[in-house]
């Protein structure tokens, strides 16, 4: 087990707050001056304070597991979301009463609040001094129409051409198919009784007893009413129960997040939402093969920073890059990539070391045809950063050898005339094309990579898919990344898990969270030591025998340090 060191950093210095911007977005102004006294508008409030996920994740990392270190995480952005967050919803309760505003929903993978406010509430809550911006949250296209052509069902032996192009048999051969690995597909909904996604779907419990939940409608029926997220699911695990073997990884589970209507159109707060509830059931991954084009500064620090604190809860992102490489003359270079797919990757490459910035937990996704000649759709980048005051990185200048932007995508994969689950049927398959295809084949990859060392790291699992993808360019490129996604070269350079990550000796507290005391049981323990987020020591107990109780704590999160005769290791309680 790695040495524990406790090194403790302030968590949440506020970057937003350090540059003088207007509290109120532009395109808000603009909408507050076409809509009557009364009328409502939906708003997302960012508050100041925002999370240093730069520090966050540094103190993560102190943890023995991927598990331990995300409970960390999002019980520190919880704690923060509820502290800063409580003067300003006691002015919405009021401004509710009165009613100013309606449909107020809390954040805390973003510090954020979004509410329907009218002109006069949105007027007073810009004085508020822990607001950095207002802006207007409306629905927009996220994912675009794509003809579906039907496909006909195979011979029960048939492998998709995409799932060869990319070595997939190969690495089942090994034994790898994804198994005990959880991917939330954020997207349109699932056609939940495919049969080839049958023993495939999360099971929820009586909470959720559709195996996942829908963020459009607010419900818990997250049914596919598009064709979209059925498509994207077969890629990752169809199991070729109906004759073809679509999914990359077909032992892994899918829990169905539904973020968008029949359209394809929704708001960035839904798949936020969805984003805390896969942090919160355990998701090892997330694929989100959408994305918004064009969209303002509030809307792309919004996004960057839910991307950034899901890097520091160890878990990482699939993204496409978008299908409108063809649109330049709407939408050019640096803008041609779909946000989230514009966020920084885990891991920085070497050739984007010339012009580093942050990092946040999206791999981004570009598709090539069979022929590995890029998709004509597929989005071309870099993106760049400039326009967000809170990061500010990523210069990009046309034809300069060092402000090159953010690279942009990390790996292609096949994303033409791919062959996938039609929503249609309960075992029929259809064609589609488009990076949102191409995406969830790398997921899947993840899977089969987790499957094979549950503990990789978000940056591990970028660094190896980038390294062993097939170059198709000299160097990292923004039409092919780092090139061809290679599902059996990106397993074959994963170390097995050998359990030295694992813990060797079992600490049982109960209850967690409690409201009172906790009970800590744990053979051969010495010492237990309790510390606050920030570091401060609050409780130091010598133990003897394998019992210790803890009391008297306030309302927190914190750190307990148990020493035993054999090793040291960090555990998190809550006191309510």
């Amino acid at each position: 087990m790695k040495r524990l060191i406790f090194i403790f950093t302030v968590l949440f210095l506020s970057r937003a707050s350090l540059v003088a911007q207007p509290v109120i977005d532009p395109d808000l102004e603009m909408e507050m001056q076409h809509i009557g006294d009364e009328e409502k508008t939906k708003v997302v409030i960012l508050l100041s304070e925002q999370s240093d996920a730069t520090a966050l994740l540094r103190e993560a990392e102190y943890f023995a597991s991927r598990q331990e270190q995300r409970q960390f995480v999002i019980e520190t952005l919880k704690r923060q979301a509820e502290t800063t967050q409580y003067e300003l919803i006691g002015l919405l309760n009021d401004m509710e009463r009165n009613g100013m505003v309606d449909e107020i929903q809390q954040f805390w993978l973003v510090n954020c609040v979004s509410c329907k406010a009218n002109k006069a509430a949105i007027n007073d809550l810009a004085q508020h001094r822990d607001i950095m911006t207002i802006y207007r949250c409306k629905e927009t296209q996220w994912i675009f129409e794509n003809e579906a052509m039907p496909a006909p069902r195979g011979n029960g032996r048939e492998i998709t051409e995409n799932l060869l192009q990319v070595n997939a048999p190969q690495v089942w051969e090994q034994g790898y198919k994804g198994a005990d690995v959880l991917i939330a597909v954020i997207d349109t909904g699932i056609r939940l009784d495919h049969a080839d996604l049958a023993g495939r779907l999360w099971d929820g419990g009586a909470e959720y007893p559709n195996h996942g939940y829908d963020f459009y409608y607010h419900d818990n029926d997250p049914s596919d009413d598009w064709g979209h997220g059925t498509h994207v699911a077969g890629t990752i695990c169809g199991t070729g129960a109906s004759g073809s073997q679509t999914g990359v990884a077909p032992e892994a589970t899918i829990m169905a997040l539904k973020t968008f209507n029949s359209d394809g159109v929704g708001e960035e707060t839904h798949w936020v939402a969805a984003m805390q509830f896969a942090l919160e059931h355990g998701a090892d991954l997330m694929n989100m093969s959408l994305g918004r084009p064009q969209p303002n500064p509030a809307q792309k620090l919004m996004t960057r920073q839910a991307c950034d604190n899901t890097l520091a809860a160890g878990v990482v992102v699939a993204a496409c890059a978008g299908n409108i490489r063809q649109m330049q003359f709407m939408v050019p270079v640096p803008n041609n990539i779909y946000t989230p797919g514009d966020c920084p990757p885990p891991h920085l490459h070497e050739d984007q070391l010339v012009n580093a910035g942050g990092t946040s937990c999206v791999i981004c996704v570009g598709a090539v045809n069979y022929d590995n000649a890029i998709a004509s759709f597929s989005s071309e980048g870099p993106s760049q950063w400039t326009d967000v005051a809170a990061y500010n990185d990523y210069p990009y200048t046309e034809g300069c050898t060092t402000e090159i932007g953010l690279i942009r995508p990390d790996i292609c994969a096949p994303g033409v005339r791919i062959k996938s689950l039609d929503f249609n049927t309960t075992d029929g398959y259809t064609l589609m094309d488009g990076t949102s295809m191409a995406t969830p084949l790398v997921a899947g990859t993840i899977a089969l990579l987790l499957s094979k060392n549950h503990e990789l790291t978000p940056a591990q699992i970028d660094e190896i898919l980038e390294r062993t993808a097939v170059k198709l360019t000299e160097h990292k490129s923004n039409d092919f990344g780092s090139g061809l996604l290679d599902a059996l070269a990106a397993v074959n350079a994963v170390e097995a898990c050998d359990g030295i990550n694992e813990q060797s000796i079992e600490a049982e507290i109960f209850p967690n969270p409690s409201s009172g005391s906790f009970t800590i049981v744990c053979e051969g323990v010495k010492r237990v030591s309790v510390y606050t987020v920030d570091g401060r020591l609050v409780q130091n107990q010598l133990v003897k025998g394998s019992e210790c109780l803890i009391e008297g704590l306030e309302s927190g999160v914190y750190l307990v340090r148990i020493e035993t005769d054999k090793e040291t290791f960090v555990r998190i309680i809550v006191k309510m």
